[in-house]
């Protein structure tokens, strides 16, 4: 098996920035770019195989086709490949992310739910990541 190259599609929100086009060399008709979506099952946008005889293709397509063993076997259970890797520009103040957990996603999304992970490669002097609350509150 060969390593497949994939081409990220971008999304681009008012927070976005241009290091992932000037420094990354990411493609956006906009000018800017927020998010690089690197590996994406998404059906909206995903990732595009631009290598080999898949070139063109999807990565969900190229799933489909060969199994989920190529995947690896932790995975042969789900219904939809889990992960979606991004590189992140946030130029400015993002929302608050708020994502639900499997049960409520199942029944009222028809998805999973969104556990997310964050590494940061590079940020400026005085980036900061707010992660919890100051004080309890009720759901309410």
């Amino acid at each position: 098996m060969s390593l497949l190259k994939l081409q990220a599609p971008c999304k681009d929100y008012i927070w976005g920035g241009q290091r992932l086009i000037n420094e990354y060399n990411k493609r956006s008709e906009t000018g800017t770019a927020a998010e690089s979506w690197e590996l994406s099952c998404n059906e909206e946008s995903p990732s595009i195989i631009v290598n080999g005889r898949y070139a063109g293709r999807t990565l969900l397509d190229y799933i489909n086709e060969k199994g989920k063993k190529v995947v690896g076997k932790n995975s042969e259970g789900l219904s939809d490949f889990p992960l979606l890797v991004k590189l992140i520009d946030a130029r400015e103040a993002l929302s608050v992310q708020v994502h639900p957990d499997d049960k409520y996603a199942s029944e009222h999304e028809k998805s999973y739910g969104k556990t997310e992970m964050w590494y940061v490669l590079d940020a400026e002097e005085d980036a900061f990541i707010y992660y919890g609350l100051n004080r309890q509150i009720t759901e309410e």
